[in-house]
């Protein structure tokens, strides 16, 4: 029996409907009314696999709402590009970010495990004029990835 392209079964449309959801959630992180609204599109873009939901994301790095750029780093260490390590690098080396947002650059490189994620995290463990708490969480990260 050959297989048809053509698909009557509802799963097959409640796939195609899903699959532009990415879209919607897209512009709502990127142009919503309302900070809730692009801060729940922000995590759904995170949670959802999509590698479309990357570039939007790394965009958001720049948001003027640090909650937005939270959200951001903590969704892009979710889907584990590494495509995103330059963006993730420069966040974490920002001196004028917030701690918070660069602790989660770090946990997101982590997460990454790619070897730039893991050059970069090394490099900035290692530079003593970074900030002293921080070098030792980016340390304490890389050593539950590879030996130290």
């Amino acid at each position: 029996m050959g297989m048809s392209i053509e698909r009557n079964d509802s799963g097959y449309e409640a796939f195609l409907l899903r699959r532009d959801v990415v879209y919607d959630f897209i512009d709502t992180a990127m142009q919503g009314a309302g900070n809730a609204d692009r801060l729940r599109a922000v995590v759904a873009l995170g949670k959802s696999g999509d590698p479309r939901a990357v570039r939007p994301l790394v965009d958001l790095l720049s948001d003027t709402d640090p909650e937005i750029r939270l959200s951001a780093i903590t969704a892009l260490g979710l889907l584990k590009s590494g495509r995103t390590v330059d963006d993730l690098l420069g966040r974490l080396r920002d001196r004028d970010e917030k701690m918070a947002i660069r602790e989660q650059a770090a946990v997101a490189l982590s997460a990454i495990r790619s070897t730039g994620a893991v050059r970069g995290l090394r490099e900035f463990a290692a530079d003593p004029d970074e900030e002293p708490a921080l070098r030792a969480h980016a340390e304490k990260l890389l050593k539950g990835i590879v030996p130290w």
